[in-house]
């Protein structure tokens, strides 16, 4: 499909920006640095004179600091006119670590701010944006969730003026619910432009969703930053070396998703091995009571049960 407005290449070609490499290059870069802007003031709702007005982008990968980390993600970081410090992340699998791993992070960019010689004024707030393509809070029904440092009892913020810790979770599935359910409105939220271009293509599934084209595609024709996005998303989407790359990584990623799942189903199969054993070995020694209570010697057990003398002996005790 072809669209002269915003779209100049099939739909299909396009790369899924759900895919941490498509989503660094899109919104990793000084090149379009303005589309970042809009992004991260849609998600911290930043606006007037609280507004993000320009970014620094660093060149620090927070990730990678263990083992099972390494190649795992791709993280942006970034500095704000005010110094605040800003680390994007996408995450497509639940390693069922991610509140840990997440305050890891976090803690790791907030010290590496404290240089030799100065004090912890210096320090800046730091905030965590976490993309998750899986559900993280089974309970909540709401797509983003913020946390900060509250008082249990005043539920006021540590510092109000100036929030040390701002972590943010977008889950991407609970948006696209909502979204179908016809509860969102992109007029009225920033946030539900940006997301609903992060849903348009699933790489994964090789599905690309022409509904969310066709929103898209209104609102870009008085959006000047959504224009740009898609200019940007179609350079990338054609371009060799970034198509290699971006194939490398889907190629890991479903592998990490995969050793993730076949992890899970082991487990879950020697839980259901272990439970059958143990029910098994229940009801032999409930027969062994039930013996025990009508007299048989132990002999007798042994050769219905196949339980060793000292485990009748043992069950002799409870039962007498």
């Amino acid at each position: 499909m072809k669209n002269p407005v915003i779209s100049q290449i099939p739909l299909k070609n396009l790369m899924d920006l759900k895919i941490d490499f498509a989503f660094k290059q899109l919104f990793g870069s000084d090149r379009n640095k303005r589309l970042t802007i809009d992004f991260l003031n849609a998600i911290l709702n930043r606006t007037g004179r609280n507004n993000i007005k320009d970014v620094t982008f660093i060149n620090h990968e927070v990730g990678g600091a263990y083992k099972e980390d390494k190649l795992s993600h791709l993280d942006i970081v970034l500095k704000t006119q005010n110094e605040d410090i800003i680390n994007i992340e996408i995450q497509l699998a639940n390693k069922n670590d991610m509140f840990k791993r997440t305050l890891y992070y976090w803690s790791r960019l907030y010290n590496l701010q404290l240089q030799k010689g100065k004090g912890y004024h210096t320090l800046n707030p730091t905030i965590t944006i976490n993309i998750c393509d899986f559900t993280l809070f089974k309970n909540f029904t709401h797509y983003h969730s913020s946390y900060h440092l509250y008082e249990d009892k005043t539920l006021e913020r540590i510092q109000k003026s100036d929030d040390v810790l701002e972590i943010h979770f977008i889950e991407m599935n609970k948006f696209f619910k909502a979204w179908l359910m016809e509860e969102l409105n992109p007029l009225e939220d920033m946030i539900v432009k940006w997301l609903l271009l992060l849903s348009m293509v699933d790489g994964r599934r090789q599905k690309v969703y022409e509904d969310i084209y066709k929103v898209l595609e209104e609102l870009a024709m008085k959006d000047r930053n959504l224009r740009e996005a898609f200019e940007a998303w179609e350079e990338l989407s054609q371009d060799p070396e970034s198509i290699i790359a971006y194939e490398s990584r889907i190629k890991l990623m479903i592998d990490e998703v995969a050793t993730l799942e076949d992890a899970k189903y082991h487990a879950e199969q020697a839980g259901i091995e272990k439970g059958i054993q143990k029910g098994i070995q229940e009801g032999i020694k409930a027969i062994a009571r039930k013996m025990i209570a009508k007299g048989n010697t132990n002999e007798e057990i042994m050769a219905l049960t196949s339980l060793t003398v000292e485990e009748i002996q043992l069950l002799r005790q409870d039962v007498e």
